[in-house]
This record gives C-alpha cells, sequence and structure tokens, in this order.
C-alpha cells in the first residue's frame, strides 16, 4: 500500500524542467495548448472551470489536460483556501510554457516578461479574488459564444494593458468588444465596452469617482464607450445607481450571474442603463441604449487609442 501511495504522489508532480523535458513539451503542444498557454499568461490567472468554458467541451477533459500540462512544466496550480469545500485550482503560466511563448514569439523570457516568482505573486495577492471576477465576465462570454451561433468576443484586453493605452486617464479593469447577431437583423452588432468587476470591497463613493476618469477619456478620444459595472448583489447595484443618476457617460449596471444558459450570463439582457428605469438589456444592445454625445463615435480603437 505503501508502495502504491508513492506511486500516485510521483504521478501527480511536475517533473523537473531540463532541456530533453522542454522538447517534449514543444512535440506535444497543441494549438489549443498554446492558446492556453497565452491565454493564461495574458490575464495572469485562470481556474480549471474557466478554461474549461472556454477551451473544452466537459470539464474531465479539462482536467486531464491540463493535468498533463502541469506535469510538463508548462503551467503551474495552486488552490486557494475557502472556509468550506475546496477551490478549484488556479492556473499561472509554467517555466516551460514561459519558453515555449518565448520560443513562440522569437525572443527570451526576459523579453517576454516572465519570471515565475513574479507569475506566482498573484496566488497570494490580496487581488486574487478581484482578477478572478474579472476573467469570470469573460470566460462566460467566451461559454456563451462557443455555443450560440454568430456571436464572438472579438477583444478582451487585461488591465495591464488598459493602463498602457489609457492609464493617465482611466484605468479599466479590463475592455472587450463583443459581437453578436440579432434575428431579423443584417448582420452583427457590436458593442464595445470598459468593466469595473466591483467585489463590494470599496465605498460606493470611490466606484462612482472612477467616472471622472471615463468623462476626460471620453472628451480626450472622443470616443462614448459604455462603462459597465459588475456588481455582487442587487442591493448594492441600487444604491450606487441612486448615487450615480445620470451620469456624463454611458454607463450600465447589472449584478454577477452564474454561467446559466437561461440568461446568457453577461451576454444576456441583465444591463440596465444608469439614468433609465428599464428595461434590461442585451450587451449588444446598449449602445442604442444612450444618445450619443455629440462629437463622439463608438468604436474605442478609432481615435488612435492603439
Amino acid at each position: 500500500m505503501k508502495t502504491t501511495i508513492r506511486q500516485r504522489r510521483t504521478a501527480s508532480t511536475p517533473r523537473r524542467a531540463t532541456p530533453e523535458l522542454f522538447l517534449e513539451l514543444r512535440g506535444r503542444l497543441t494549438d489549443r495548448d498554446q492558446a492556453i498557454l497565452e491565454l493564461v499568461w495574458e490575464h495572469r490567472v485562470l481556474t480549471t472551470h474557466q478554461l474549461a468554458a472556454i477551451f473544452f467541451t466537459t470539464p474531465g477533459k479539462a482536467r486531464d489536460r491540463l493535468l498533463q500540462l502541469f506535469r510538463l512544466k508548462a503551467l503551474e496550480r495552486f488552490q486557494p483556501w475557502v472556509p468550506v469545500g475546496a477551490a478549484p485550482y488556479h492556473w499561472v503560466l509554467g517555466p516551460l510554457g514561459a519558453q515555449c511563448l518565448a520560443a513562440h514569439r522569437d525572443t527570451t523570457l526576459s523579453g517576454l516578461g516572465y519570471r515565475r516568482t513574479t507569475a506566482l505573486q498573484i496566488s497570494h495577492s490580496r487581488h486574487l479574488a478581484h482578477q478572478v471576477g474579472v476573467n469570470e465576465f469573460f470566460a462566460q462570454l467566451h461559454a456563451h459564444a462557443r455555443h450560440t451561433h454568430g456571436a464572438h468576443l472579438d477583444k478582451w484586453w487585461p488591465e495591464r494593458r488598459c493602463t498602457q493605452l489609457w492609464g493617465d486617464l482611466a484605468r479599466p479593469d479590463a475592455y472587450g468588444r463583443w459581437s453578436e447577431t440579432t434575428a431579423g437583423i443584417p448582420g452583427p452588432a457590436t458593442v464595445d465596452f470598459f468593466l469595473e468587476h466591483d467585489t463590494g470591497s470599496v465605498t460606493l463613493a470611490k466606484v462612482a469617482v472612477k467616472l471622472n476618469g471615463y468623462e476626460a477619456l471620453t472628451e480626450a478620444t472622443g470616443i462614448a464607450t459604455p462603462v459597465l459595472f459588475w456588481l455582487p448583489n442587487a442591493r448594492r447595484e441600487a444604491h450606487l445607481r441612486a448615487l450615480l443618476g445620470t451620469p456624463p457617460v454611458p454607463v450600465a449596471t447589472a449584478v454577477h450571474t452564474p454561467a446559466d444558459p437561461a440568461t446568457s450570463g453577461p451576454a444576456g439582457p441583465v444591463w440596465l442603463p444608469a439614468g433609465q428605469d428599464g428595461p434590461r438589456r442585451r450587451l449588444t444592445d446598449l449602445p442604442n441604449a444612450f444618445p450619443p454625445p455629440t462629437g463622439t463615435h463608438s468604436r474605442t480603437e478609432d481615435a488612435g487609442c492603439r
């Protein structure tokens, strides 16, 4: 029995990083694996559930492949402490995965910006839950797109990239572009948006003051991009809406929803424009929910923001 336990422990442990293991990983890496490495690196950390929703047909297939990538040191994993039950595995880029990305981009680990200690910092960061929540929003959009003809997540930029582009004015948690075909309307409807994922950890006054930066960004770029506040409960949403009134930039609010096909998650009719009583709208309906400010247009990339 002791031998069996030792063998099981060894089988679940990643092997030591060696040139031979790197070559083995390069030979076994699929296009989907490459996309997983890219996404985990770009967005810092993704859970098993999120990666399953984005890339796999079943959770079991996701667990099996992620375990293989873990053993090949392409990914590393950790489980945050939770008071009840067990948290899902959280995945970050591993050292050999970083080498594969660097080689794919024709650069070095230094050029990629990868350091193992830095990649693992998120595991004990106080921002972990917030980052996972932001990524959950986009994982739900990905999952909806995979099962909905004509739906597509065109852009998903993380906070780091947003800060590089607009950080002197506004610092969204993420920027996205979502397209979806509507029955009876030719061509897909598209919406650009900034995401503000709220966990309830700061005062609503601090949340509301963020709109000052978005107003300055709108004036500087000539782009009226909706700001989406994704809130933890209906009570907090109601209080924020009362505080915002009718803001100077397009704003819509919704409550964190589970990945439920009946509601389509954040793609569905969950968004309530600020300053309006209803109805709640689908994500792609939001551009038509606000009167366009004078001298603005709708594409966030169109005013030299890249």
